[in-house]
């Protein structure tokens, strides 16, 4: 398979000759000056796309922009929306509303437990968020998906399984968007619901960053979703690959590492 290149677009997407631009050697955290950025050693073992987005120049770089622009399940990316939904219409109060346990065994040992909202989504705790659609409801889900604009606005899957592999699709450039928004805090939810599923989605914390995200993962597919926040740029990042969430992840966070965003 010919080398892929990384594409950078300003606005739209343009194609350009691509050769790596190295972060020079006084390169801080929080100066950074990258003209391309070169991941092919990441995707040497899954088939993908990464997306990364600077806010503040609207700057967007793409690895795979034909996969970039494809259409996949979200998987359990979708429990942002979820929750900014779920909150929205009332069918949990906040952060902290428990759902209680069914006593099911499930594969993931740590889901056999209460959850809250927020643990549900840090742990990614299916059955609560399965849950909170139901209380929701079929019509005011579909109101709200298509008031975001999310993805091909699909539901008829099952009001609780409509974004596991079924008939919700978004791709990797729409999810970009979506997050975009969400960090601007630009969607039509109230504030203080944007806010709440933001700090949810923290992930981990340094001095000079904190990193925002979520994974989703179906049958041969690895999503992971979010932005970080650093000293004097900001960034939406969006990686999908032909394989697991934890290697979406990891590919994630090495890219991030390797352009200084995250500290080693």
């Amino acid at each position: 398979m010919k080398k892929r290149k990384v594409l950078m677009l300003i606005g739209a997407l343009v194609l350009i000759t691509c050769m790596q631009q190295p972060i020079g050697a006084d390169a801080t955290k929080d100066k950074l000056n990258i003209k391309e950025l070169d991941v092919d050693e990441f995707f040497s073992e899954h088939e993908g796309t990464f997306i990364l987005r600077e806010m503040k120049k609207d700057k967007t770089f793409i690895y795979n922009k034909e996969r970039a622009a494809q259409r996949f399940a979200p998987q359990s990316t979708f429990k942002v929306p979820n929750a900014l939904i779920g909150l929205q219409v009332g069918a949990v109060e906040d952060e902290y509303d428990i759902k209680y346990w069914d006593g099911v065994k499930r594969e993931i040992e740590i889901w056999n437990q209460d959850h809250t909202l927020g643990s549900g989504l840090r742990n990614s705790v299916v059955w609560y968020y399965q849950a909170m659609a139901r209380d929701i409801g079929e019509d005011r889900m579909e109101e709200w998906v298509q008031k975001i604009s999310y993805g091909n606005q699909d539901i008829s899957g099952g009001i609780d399984q409509f974004w596991l592999s079924s008939s919700l699709k978004i791709s990797p450039i729409e999810q970009a968007d979506f997050m975009e928004s969400l960090y601007k805090e630009n969607l039509p939810f109230d504030k203080v619901t944007m806010k709440t599923v933001k700090r949810m989605m923290i992930q981990t914390e340094g001095d000079n960053f904190t990193l925002y995200g979520k994974t989703g993962q179906g049958s041969n597919l690895g999503w992971y979703v979010g932005f970080i926040e650093t000293n004097d740029h900001d960034y939406v990042f969006v990686t999908n690959i032909s394989g697991t969430s934890a290697d979406a992840k990891s590919i994630t966070m090495a890219i991030l590492k390797k352009y200084h965003l995250m500290a080693q």
